[in-house]
């Protein structure tokens, strides 16, 4: 990986005539993860800034994927739908290298640089609206991000633009009709209840990742809802590592292992107590008490996103008239949000559909 970083940062006008007849020039190095680096490059001809992402070479077979998943997010307008726009693809060697629009900080960096402060509600709003736009747009393709968290969330110029965001990242992604059931996917603090249980899966897992994202944004710290339910449980696949059958009034039910239960099963050590906020301690987090009507519509939009059984959690369409964004509707504000609601929601036709490279 290093090596192909050098040549990129020394002789990148070099790589990337060989493929797309363009001299771009390596300004500098944006950050690193898993599956690779990213850089910040410069078009020399139309002084234009993109994103390249370098993948390891390991990872060949991730950035295919991705490719394919952008492939499928090109059939949409990504600007309408908050999503992270693909300029090209290439080859160097066994790395795939991935070029997008430049964006400015993700939400994770945003929250870490004020200290992990709690957002205010209308900054909330803003972007929940965004987030569930992104949803919609997903969902018109049938396409399930995988991965949605604060690392993945992009604010595209918060100077200009403030709290316009972005979804990025679809190294994960997968068609819905391709997930098996079973998948391990998700980062373990978003990863919805039916992915942990091994239950059938589709795009309502993204649902709760979203839910779960702006929980954070409103508390400032990690949340454990405690309300949930257990019926829909009983055919998880992973249903034994968590629940043991019993029978109680000649019925069989599963119940949650206690901690001992679950150490002795698992041979896993569980912390007796764990640090979480249910719903109702979430209502006397937000700070200013004259927006108490507010909260209470903001806790019961979670409560229907981060609602355990999928049958029953919120649908993007159904998100966006709940009144939460009603009561008062983030329509174009600071460049934010610059199309009706009708519009931003709509089902992409013909006309916004387009090929791109990657």
């Amino acid at each position: 990986m290093e090596a192909v970083v050098g040549v990129i940062r020394d002789n990148f006008k070099k790589l990337w005539d060989r493929q797309s007849n363009l001299e771009d020039i390596v300004e500098k190095f944006l950050g690193e993860g898993t599956f690779g680096k990213v850089a910040k490059c410069r078009e020399v001809a139309t002084n234009q800034e993109v994103a390249i992402k370098i993948l390891k070479s390991k990872y060949k077979d991730a950035g295919r994927d991705e490719i394919q998943a952008l492939t499928e997010v090109s059939k949409i307008d990504a600007d309408q739908y908050c999503l992270v726009k693909c300029i090209d693809w290439f080859r160097y060697k066994s790395h795939i290298c991935i070029a997008f629009e430049i964006l400015d900080k993700s939400l994770d960096d945003f929250m870490s640089d004020r200290d992990d402060r709690p957002l205010d509600l209308h900054e909330i709003r803003t972007i929940a609206w965004q987030l569930l736009i992104a949803l919609q747009g997903l969902k018109n393709i049938n396409l399930v991000h995988g991965d949605i968290k604060l690392d993945n969330i992009m604010l595209v110029n918060q100077v200009s633009e403030p709290f316009r965001v972005k979804l990025i990242d679809f190294g994960l992604a997968q068609k819905t009709s391709h997930i098996q059931t079973g998948s391990r996917m998700q980062n373990l603090l978003f990863r919805a209840p039916e992915v942990m249980l091994g239950l059938p899966l589709d795009e309502r897992l993204d649902m709760w990742t979203v839910g779960y994202v702006l929980a954070m944004l409103y508390a400032g710290i990690y949340i454990h809802p405690q309300d949930s339910e257990y019926n829909i449980i009983r055919q998880g696949l992973f249903t034994h590592k968590f629940f043991t059958q019993t029978e109680e009034n000649s019925k069989v039910v599963w119940k949650l292992d206690t901690p001992e239960q679950h150490s002795k099963k698992r041979g896993e050590r569980v912390e007796e107590h764990l640090d979480y906020f249910s719903f109702d301690d979430l209502r006397d987090v937000y700070y200013d008490m004259t927006k108490r009507d507010e909260v209470e519509q903001f806790i019961d939009l979670l409560k229907r996103m981060l609602e355990v059984d999928p049958n029953k959690r919120i649908s993007p369409s159904e998100a966006f008239e709940h009144p939460f964004f009603t009561m008062k509707s983030p329509n174009k504000t600071n460049g934010v949000l610059a199309t009706e609601t009708n519009q931003m929601v709509a089902a992409p036709t013909n006309a916004t559909q387009k090929r791109i490279k990657c």
